[in-house]
């Protein structure tokens, strides 16, 4: 397992450039486009950890390092969950309306927001997904 401060320093770039990404008018940060963005980079880093040079046993430090992260740009009451909890809120889809996500970016979001916020109605849900008693969407 990487050093946090080695993990910090590896994905500063990326954290800055998410920053970058979100900010109006020079120095406003718009906090919708940020939480897009963060639940996006962890939704990658999760499916595929080693494109951005970390293994999956880190991925739990890397969860508390966007969370930080969050915390930091959006407020103290901000995290990576609070993230995904705005996606799945209706101003959240409002957001990814505005943004114009793809069906599939949008949908990877939602998934994400399924797991993170409702783990065991997800679990349940996707065990009645293998015995085919629903479909996924």
């Amino acid at each position: 397992m990487a050093d946090p401060s080695l993990l910090r320093a590896r994905l500063k770039p990326v954290f800055e450039d998410m920053v970058k990404r979100s900010t109006v008018a020079e120095r406003f940060v718009h906090r919708d486009a940020y939480r897009i963005t963060i639940a996006t980079l962890w939704t990658n880093l999760v499916l595929k950890p080693e494109d951005a040079g970390i293994d999956e046993a880190d991925l739990e430090a890397v969860h508390d390092l966007l969370s930080a992260e969050a915390q930091a740009v959006l407020g103290a009451d901000e995290d990576l969950t609070s993230c995904f909890a705005f996606l799945n809120s209706k101003q959240g889809e409002a957001a990814m309306k505005e943004a114009k996500l793809s069906k599939t970016h949008k949908d990877l979001l939602l998934y994400f927001c399924s797991m993170i916020l409702d783990p065991d109605g997800h679990r349940k849900w996707m065990d009645r997904v293998r015995e085919g008693v629903l479909q996924r969407p």
